[in-house]
């Protein structure tokens, strides 16, 4: 069960009518979850406003803040920016919601870790390393996400479909094509 300590939202869209008010402030080393419009963009907070987050090699940050073309990249950056910046009109929830099954490393640890990864150019996928992977890895030293786990077991359901698809329009086809 999640308590207010795990999970936390902060609506800078008021239409977001899914995802609580509230007004509590982001500690170093939480975890922000970003509402984008496809997708949930994630973040680590560090501190005086600012988070650090991957974004496209082949843009500024200024225009890496909402664009979709990061989810299909190969390579990311590790920025320092603003939250309310990346924020932008979107909404986000401070979301430590590994933590029940992940310690999390030291604040001092975690910030530290980040700070040294700032401006690196990293390996990016969506499946097996992406902004949530990414994040928790500072947070726990481990990458987990959700995420990329829903689509995986996603992409691995209709590949079962259509292979039972394909058996069954072959047993069909040969069934058809007996001279008898």
């Amino acid at each position: 069960m999640m308590d207010n300590q795990h999970r936390r939202t902060v609506n800078m869209a008021s239409s977001e009518a899914d995802h609580p008010l509230c007004n509590e402030e982001p500690q170093p080393g939480d975890l922000i979850e970003i509402f984008r419009p496809a997708y949930q963009h994630w973040a680590l907070y560090l501190g005086d406003g600012y988070i650090i987050n991957l974004t496209p090699v082949d843009e500024s940050p200024a225009t890496a803040v909402s664009s979709v073309k990061s989810v299909f990249s190969r390579k990311a950056v590790v920025r320092m920016q603003l939250l309310k910046e990346v924020v932008g009109g979107d909404s986000y929830r401070i979301n430590n919601k590994y933590d029940d099954n992940h310690t999390p490393l030291a604040v001092s640890e975690i910030i530290q870790r980040a700070q040294l990864l700032i401006g690196q150019e990293v390996s990016y996928d969506l499946l097996g390393s992406n902004c949530e992977h990414f994040v928790t890895l500072l947070r726990y030293g481990e990458g987990v996400s959700e995420q990329a786990s829903r689509a995986i077991g996603a992409i691995s359901l209709v590949t079962a479909a259509a292979s039972a698809f394909s058996v069954l329009g072959l047993i069909n086809t040969r069934s058809r094509n007996r001279p008898f």
